[in-house]
């Protein structure tokens, strides 16, 4: 294994952290207080100065308008938009757009693909993906009640989604449904496309997360499926194979959650670190001269480098040998960095005081938002489950 970054890429880093620092962080302040729409015409600007820069879609395809970055310099990248919660939508590479881009790319027709993916990539439209349901256990995504039952040439849909993060505003959504409900758990449902203005496409509300309802992107929503019918062909992928496509998409997408809160713990750490320097505790000495605070600086550069180097190594490993050699490890850094992240913003924060507990910094925009780190995409206990049990395996 060799990490050593190709000039190339390290350029482009240098590049995206700079634009980050010097572009995105400014328009924080009016995001975190007046909300993601006061400030999308200034992200439509920064978004097309990214394409002009070419680092516009990282890791999409060249030949599709992106930059066609492998797995392991994706991870970089996201790392460093990941520094700021506006960073991902301004160069195009923002969840769950990224993910939906790669299934349709992979499993869409050439008419899905020229009425959906195009637009995607080029960011003139946003997509959702709508699996998760009030009802049942998100910890066992094979169970599900929305039904999409063949009418003819149609699907007619019934259920209820939440959680359908960026439903506010999207032009598509990618269903999970159930086709076959007398087939084995994992081949039941399937992927439908359907677009929003669909009737019996119905947003019920924005869920407020920690009292913060959202808006737009920036949103997780509860939708109503009734009696929503669309076309055959608007079937993504294989019938009956829609949970074997949702592991494709999330093996590697817990890649760029994971670097994503690295990026999260580099701006608490960088911000935490400042605050220790300049913060007065009497007359004659600063934050920094408290021994606590210096346990916690190094305990979290030693946390957050050992997080680092073993998500790097699971994208190594996954573009070299295919995201099932990489099972193990997926499990390790989807619970060892969302609780990293957690432990430094939780640091930060304390650091901080009051300052911490209000919207003057991003560290509680990234404290009330990223705590369901160790809930989606696999809870905690299921990932550390599922990875006791393939160890264990070996003893038995």
């Amino acid at each position: 294994m060799n990490f050593e970054l190709s000039p190339e890429i390290q350029a482009t880093l240098t590049k995206m952290r700079r634009f980050v620092e010097d572009e995105v962080y400014p328009l924080e302040a009016a995001f975190l207080y007046e909300g993601f729409h006061s400030i999308l015409p200034d992200l439509e600007k920064k978004r097309a100065e990214v394409k002009e820069l070419g680092l516009w879609a990282p890791g999409h395809p060249k030949d599709l308008g992106g930059m066609g970055l492998g797995l392991v310099d994706l991870g970089l990248v996201s790392e460093v938009l990941g520094a700021s919660p506006l960073g991902h939508f301004v160069f195009g590479s923002q969840a769950p757009d990224a993910g939906n881009i790669e299934v349709l790319h992979q499993y869409g027709t050439a008419e899905q693909k020229a009425r959906w993916l195009h637009r995607l990539i080029a960011g003139e439209i946003r997509s959702c993906f709508s699996m998760t349901e009030p009802g049942m256990p998100g910890s066992n995504p094979v169970m599900m009640e929305t039904t999409a039952v063949l009418e003819g040439e149609d699907y007619v849909i019934n259920g209820r989604k939440w959680y359908t993060t960026a439903a506010d505003g999207a032009a598509v959504a990618i269903v999970m449904a159930v086709t076959h409900p007398d087939e084995a758990p994992h081949r039941r449902a399937s992927m439908i496309l359907v677009p929003t203005d669909t009737p019996g496409f119905r947003l019920v509300r924005n869920l407020q997360v920690m009292g913060e309802s959202g808006e737009g992107f920036f949103s997780h929503g509860e939708i109503a499926y009734e009696d929503c019918r669309v076309p055959r062909g608007n079937l993504l992928g294989p019938e009956g194979q829609g949970f074997v496509i949702a592991q494709q998409r999330l093996g590697p997408g817990r890649i760029h959650h994971c670097m994503r809160w690295l990026g999260i713990c580099r701006r608490a750490f960088d911000l935490m670190c400042r605050r220790v320097v300049e913060r007065a505790a009497s007359p004659t000495h600063t934050l920094s001269d408290k021994e606590i605070l210096q346990a916690w600086i190094a305990e979290s550069k030693a946390e957050i480098d050992a997080a680092r180097m073993l998500t790097l190594h699971t994208a190594w490993t996954i573009e070299r040998h295919g995201w099932k050699e990489a099972r193990e490890a997926i499990s390790e850094i989807k619970f060892l960095v969302a609780n990293t992240m957690l432990r430094v913003l939780d640091r930060a924060l304390q650091v901080h005081g009051g300052l911490g507990m209000i919207d003057d910094t991003p560290i509680a925009w990234f404290y009330r938002h990223e705590r369901a780190a160790r809930i989606y995409d696999g809870p905690d206990e299921v990932h550390k489950l599922s990875l006791a049990r393939r160890i264990l395996k070996s003893y038995r």
